[in-house]
């Protein structure tokens, strides 16, 4: 910090926030509205884009959530609440065309509005509010703040309580890294995240790989395939790269999504560690496959385009990883490995876009001596989305969608997004502030509590030779 540098430095009576929340994604606006309902509490959220966006690469038309409506930012806690799905309706006068379309997974362009509307209307939810620092003031036992504004002005405050909901950042494979670090293959190298935002240049690029065998990686083929001509001539050539044996549809039923409740997560988070990080890397179809809606118009994309004998100009590889990417001119080459195959190829391509998801992200203010981290540079993390920090820190610090490797699959889920923060919600009040259900889910995960004795009962008994001496002196 400069001298030249505007600041306000938080006085000792100024009032200390009870919760400040750094960032401002759905899942800590879902827990900003619900601190609303609780007026005792003195909340702020800070985020440093200027004002709510929510993957604005990936806001095509004809997208849609991949949960329902009801898992909006209160609904699955609090269906009373005014900043429900339904009320930004009501108030924006759709209700009567959201009824009669019968919708029950919205386009996620209206779900960015709807949490846009919440976030413009919350007093909590501060915007152009860029947090650089986050320490703890042992003497007066409390965390502090700074944040910065666009135009330079430093601003720190005061919280009893921290909770972090920063997101994810792009993940691409490492083959991949340096060109999309390098800004001469900007628009031609680039995360799905950033989609929407190259879209028509891509659409005129004459080859077009596409990476990831998720939902964002599904969408963005799709697309393509619709920017060629009805007759096959104009329009990119489509190509989809996946490392997964399939490009297979997400686990959609009502059994297999109870994966997604409070008690899963009680489960999984007894398992050992090994056992946990396992069953992540097992269940990728729960959270990275693709809605069957999208590969069924990913088919029927493909057969009219192919009637009367036409080729496709569209190629679908799964079971591929790229193991290394080079500049040719005005192309890329990819080297391709096929895994079941143990067979190398290459692929020549005027454009990659990378769908290959997203992880926690770590905010560089945590780089001190803050947080108790495990042997593997992860959060630890307690039931109440508390993170263990270092002795000499009191205040607790929460955090959202950072949990996967501790709480499982259902951690970037928006399922979950209003239980998990009427969870902290309580915690940080120190009372229930809302109800949330002891059973939510009709599998029993894992062994039934009599299971151990039932087990002890039916397990045969060893059949031994005992002398009559021996039998004597147990019978005595």
């Amino acid at each position: 910090m400069t001298e030249s540098e505007p600041e306000s430095e938080p006085e000792p009576s100024a009032p200390v926030y009870d919760l400040v929340g750094v960032g401002i994604g759905p899942f800590n606006l879902s827990l900003a509205a619900l601190a609303d309902g609780a007026p005792e509490l003195r909340t702020l959220f800070l985020d440093a884009k200027p004002a709510f966006s929510w993957h604005p690469g990936l806001l095509m038309e004809g997208t849609t959530l991949q949960v329902p409506f009801l898992a909006d930012l209160v609904t699955m806690v609090d269906p009373t609440s005014p900043w429900s799905y339904l009320n930004y309706l009501r108030h924006h006068d759709r209700m009567f065309p959201f009824f009669f379309s019968e919708r029950f997974h919205i386009p996620r362009r209206e779900y960015d509005a709807y949490c846009r509307w919440v976030a413009e209307g919350l007093p909590s939810c501060q915007f152009d509010s860029w947090v650089e620092e986050l320490r703890w003031d042992g003497r007066r036992e409390v965390f502090v703040v700074r944040h910065r504004a666009a135009d330079g002005t430093v601003t720190r405050v005061l919280a009893r309580q921290i909770v972090l909901g920063v997101g994810t950042d792009p993940v691409v494979p490492e083959p991949l890294r340096p060109l999309l670090a390098d800004p001469a293959h900007a628009g031609r190298v680039l995360h799905s995240a950033d989609y929407r935002t190259h879209r028509a240049r891509l659409a005129d690029r004459a080859d077009v790989t596409v990476v990831g065998a998720g939902q964002s990686g599904a969408e963005v083929a799709l697309d393509l395939l619709r920017h060629q001509d009805g007759d096959g001539a104009g329009g990119p050539y489509v190509r989809w790269l996946a490392r997964t044996n399939a490009f297979a549809p997400m686990e959609y039923s009502k059994i297999g999504l109870e994966h997604f409740t409070p008690d899963y997560i009680r489960y999984f988070r007894a398992l050992p560690e090994d056992r946990r990080e396992q069953l992540v890397r097992e269940q990728w179809q729960l959270y990275k496959g693709v809605s069957e809606e999208t590969l069924g118009a990913l088919h029927d994309e493909l057969y009219e385009r192919t009637i009367g004998g036409v080729e496709p100009r569209a190629a679908l590889h799964p079971g591929v990883a790229i193991v290394g990417a080079e500049v040719a001119g005005a192309e890329y080459v990819l080297t391709c490995r096929h895994a079941q195959q143990d067979v190398f190829f290459e692929i020549r391509t005027s454009a990659i876009v990378s769908a290959t998801g997203y992880a926690a992200s770590r905010p560089g203010f945590l780089d001190g001596t803050l947080v108790d981290w495990d042997d593997k540079g992860r959060y630890q993390i307690d039931g109440d989305y508390r993170v263990a920090l270092e002795p000499r820190v009191t205040g607790e610090l929460y955090v959202q969608n950072a949990e996967l490797h501790s709480h499982g699959v259902g951690a970037p889920d928006l399922t979950l997004g209003a239980w998990r923060a009427a969870t902290i919600l309580n915690a940080v009040a120190g009372r229930t502030v809302l109800r949330v259900p002891e059973r939510t889910a009709w599998t029993t995960f894992g062994a039934p509590p009599t299971a151990a004795v039932a087990a002890a009962v039916a397990r045969p008994r060893a059949r031994t030779v005992t002398s009559a001496a021996s039998s004597e002196e147990r019978n005595r």
